[in-house]
């Protein structure tokens, strides 16, 4: 990297000559990679093919008419970045002067591309371009070839002035949001002075994937959790309650985050108070029991020596601490000493459930759901129809400071942040609440780039009466049936809404007090039925009737196969009046509800439940568990005014019963139409880490083509996934093209044909070895000669005999022009076929043998069948 006097020489040149129509792109790029220590882009050649790092790298896009609409990028570096600048490129001011008015893929002329670099800086018309700049940049990722991907990175230059970053880790190219955050995604020409700034530029162009904080942040949340484990499962042997124990760490690690911001609580504080109890562990309690009192008013704390912030909420309304030993004491200290600021959410919720729970526990270390599947779901359910929105109040915006109303363009763009502040998103079946943290943190990005795009039009005082009207965690509800996921999922959603405050406000200033307020959005309650009463099931003594819990399972004592464990019971209940539950009212609804198939659905949650649940709904009874969501979130959407819903689904929601809850609301008058679907994509169960096949679906309301994915290519899974892309019209099938699902059997085909004795499922199939054991010399070979005969033109058909069935509809008529065809069977004793004849069929590694004889031919293949019913027929 450039040396200190570099550093200034380049500063001092770019601030003189910057901003001038006349800047030389290229000769800022080249000096600014000298700068960073990066090399300096390729010489751009014919074949696009090799055009990987260049500058004025060319991009092609169909109009679908015939034509064609192509682009240069400022500059490109495949896998890295697009680079676009507020000046437009040398060629831009060579076309210019040739007059060329050929449009690019924004629908600009160079002349238009060349205006746009001569707005002054600090005016609406300077945030206007740089907005056009940007979007510029998005159509140019979309436009290159398929096999490049989408760049992580944009970067957006106003040469000799700033350069703006904006990062998408999930390769879907619909999630570029200002990078690292709010306060700092905007380069200035000063700060490339500091040495941080200049290691985020080289690592841009040299290794953009090592910036995603996910994988950083994946790995603190493993550590931390293993540390909350530990302690977890020492507080239990001792006798506390595994409920007591989880509500008292939560309350430990929301106070190790406190501290860790530096502003909530003050750096290092809490560390120090855990490490002065080290001579003294029996005293610990005492002292973290009097902080969180202090932390719940807002008063003096002896333990800090100084006040706190007013906490309050329902996190320290219970301020109970737990003795602790001394070496949980010194695990405690150890997890402190992690920086929480980089605790993943999306994870997070998923692996404390896991550290918390006695059952769970042992999974700890097991595969968890990656941030980018979830991401995958929440793009297309809420960021792209929330991003269109975004992108027409821009253009909006645009015009009308070209019509020289910038007051009106300020209050076009605050009237979107007012109706984005108030969406509201659902999760019916949260867990530990990693979608809605997803959701939150996108749409928190989103907020971030409205808020700078007034703060640039001039509109600070707005940006600064921000705390009544900004995305909370009150816009995210949630409905969770087990309690501490549900208590879980609301800590989680707290954490993540301060990490993004900080992001987006700036690290050193503090949200308004209560810090935490006391808004339960999390509900835990069955999602799917209510009820007046839920009784015990009794037998005649009077003693509790009791089942499976549906959960514990044992290894199989002969195969070693987890099975149900029937030491694990719990009691059986009546629902007394049973009713549809209903979900508050949301804009969007999302969720990955339990994976239950519908065979399976009475023995694990109980024939009480089962009977209940179906006294509520039209949903088939053999239908997938999770059809149960679907259906009421179809409704809602159809009937309440939800805009959108998305779900993970097992991949069986193509199967028939399943299939007739989609095909109910897609064909219904106010009917739905899918805008998204994967039928067939690798999972994570939450629960056991279990690898799993699910599909994704994505609806609203109208009739509508959608994006169909498939997987092609996921042997780098989950860090990369390739799909094919289709659109169209979406089936309940979830298939692009003629709907299979509605066909119906051609009358002129009737009796024709029957495919025989099908077996379904393994459980029939014994190996020779396994029929042995099971009932020795029952396998006894046998070999005779049965016909099998089709007649052709040259040889009439006999009349039925006592030995042939009567002709039917399934025969052809006498004379008819058939091939003669003999068949030589070899028949295992141990399968007997049907009373009816069926028709041979040859299995896997079973020899075929072809002889003619006489123009006939004969077959040595092997039947289902038995001796004593060997038959001849025609058919």
């Amino acid at each position: 990297m450039g040396d200190e006097s570099e550093i200034e020489a380049f500063i001092a040149h770019w601030r003189d000559t910057g901003g001038s129509e006349l800047a030389n792109t290229q000769s800022f790029i080249n000096g600014l990679c000298r700068l960073i220590g990066v090399p300096p882009p390729n010489g751009s050649r014919t074949d696009d093919a090799h055009n990987d790092y260049v500058f004025e790298r060319r991009v092609f896009q169909d109009n679908g008419d015939g034509t064609a609409s192509f682009g240069r990028i400022d500059l490109y570096k495949r896998d890295a970045f697009i680079l676009e600048a507020k000046q437009g490129s040398d060629a831009d001011r060579a076309a210019a002067g040739r007059g060329e008015d050929d449009l690019d893929l924004f629908g600009q002329t160079a002349s238009a591309r060349l205006k746009r670099g001569t707005a002054r800086r600090g005016t609406p018309g300077w945030a206007k371009a740089m907005v056009q700049a940007k979007g510029q940049a998005e159509r140019y990722a979309k436009a290159l070839p398929p096999d490049h991907g989408w760049p992580p990175f944009l970067l957006i230059a106003d040469i000799g002035h700033c350069i703006e970053v904006h990062a998408d880790f999930t390769g879907t190219g619909k999630a570029y949001a200002q990078f690292p955050d709010r306060a700092r995604y905007r380069i200035m020409l000063d700060d490339l002075r500091d040495p941080e700034v200049r290691q985020r530029l080289a690592a841009i162009w040299t290794d953009p994937r090592r910036l995603d904080p996910s994988m950083q942040a994946a790995r603190v949340t493993r550590e931390i959790a293993d540390l909350l484990a530990t302690v977890s499962r020492r507080l239990e042997a001792r006798g506390h309650s595994a409920e007591t124990v989880s509500s008292f760490l939560m309350r430990v690690l929301f106070t190790m985050f406190a501290e860790d911001t530096g502003v909530l609580l003050p750096q290092d504080s809490f560390k120090t108070l855990l490490r002065g109890q080290l001579d003294h562990p029996e005293h610990a309690h005492h002292q973290l029991s009097a902080l969180w009192r202090a932390m719940d008013r807002g008063d003096f704390a002896p333990g800090l020596g100084i006040p706190v912030k007013h906490f309050n909420g329902y996190l320290f309304k219970d301020t109970q601490a737990l003795p602790l030993e001394l070496d949980e004491l010194k695990v405690l200290i150890e997890a402190a000493q992690k920086d929480w600021t980089e605790v993943e959410p999306a994870i997070f919720g998923t692996l404390l459930e896991r550290a918390l729970n006695p059952k769970e526990r042992a999974k700890l270390g097991a595969h968890y759901t990656p941030r980018a599947y979830v991401e995958r779901l929440v793009g297309p359910t809420l960021m792209e129809p929330l991003r269109a929105d975004w992108a027409g109040v821009r253009v909006a915006a645009a015009e009308l400071i070209d019509q020289g109303k910038a007051e009106d363009a300020r209050r076009t763009v605050e009237a979107f942040h007012g109706r984005l502040a108030s969406v509201r998103v659902l999760d019916p079946a949260c867990g530990t609440g990693n979608f809605l943290y997803v959701a939150m943190a996108r749409m928190k990005e989103l907020e971030g780039e409205v808020l700078d795009l007034l703060m640039d039009l001039g509109d600070r005082q707005y940006v600064a009466e921000l705390t009544g009207h900004t995305i909370t965690p009150e816009n995210f509800l949630g409905i969770e049936i087990n309690p501490r996921a549900a208590a879980i999922a609301q800590l989680v959603l707290w954490i993540g809404y301060l990490q993004w405050h900080f992001r987006v406000n700036g690290k050193d200033r503090s949200p308004p007090e209560p810090i935490l307020r006391d808004i339960r959005t999390i509900e835990n309650r069955d999602a799917l039925i209510e009820w007046d009463n839920r009784e015990i099931e009794r037998d005649a003594q009077g003693a509790p009737i009791t089942r499976w819990d549906g959960e514990t399972m044992k290894p199989h004592p002969v195969t070693g196969r987890p099975v149900p464990d029937e030491r694990a019971q719990v009691e059986l209940y009546r629902y007394v009046n049973p009713r549809p539950a209903t979900w508050p009212k949301a804009d969007f609804i999302i969720g990955n509800p339990p994976f239950i198939g519908g065979k399976d659905v009475r023995d694990r949650l109980g024939p009480g439940y089962f009977e209940a649940l179906f006294r509520t709904t039209e949903v088939p009874e053999s239908a997938d568990f999770v059809m149960h969501w679907w259906d009421k979130a179809a409704l809602a959407v159809r009937k309440s005014g939800t805009r959108r819903f998305g779900f993970v689904t097992t991949n069986s929601i193509t199967q028939v019963f399943s299939r007739r809850v989609i095909a109910k609301h897609l064909d219904a008058k106010d009917g739905l139409s899918l805008r998204f679907a994967i039928p067939n994509h690798p999972w994570v169960d939450e629960k056991d880490g279990a690898a799993v096949r699910i599909a994704m679906t994505v609806a609203a309301s109208g009739k509508a083509d959608g994006l169909l994915l498939t997987v092609a290519d996921e042997r780098e899974a989950p860090d990369r996934i390739e799909f094919t892309h289709r659109m169209g019209v979406i089936g309940s099938d979830l298939r692009v093209g003629a709907d299979l699902t509605s066909t119906i059997p051609l009358k002129a085909n009737d009796r024709l044909c029957s495919p025989g004795v099908k077996l379904h499922g393994d459980g029939f199939i014994l190996t020779p070895e396994e029929a042995q054991k099971l009932l020795p010399n029952s396998l006894i070979p046998i070999d005779f000669m049965t016909d099998f005969t089709i007649y052709n033109s040259q040889q009439p058909e006999p009349a039925a005999s006592s030995q042939q069935p009567a002709a039917s509809s399934q025969q052809p008529a006498a004379n008819s022009a058939r091939p003669s065809v003999r068949a030589e069977c070899h028949l295992p004793l141990s399968k007997r076929p049907r009373s009816r004849l069926q028709a041979p069929q040859c299995h896997g590694d079973r020899p075929v043998r072809v002889d003619r004889k006489s123009g006939a031919r004969t077959l040595s293949i092997d039947l289902p069948a038995h001796p004593g019913d060997h038959k001849t027929a025609s058919g």
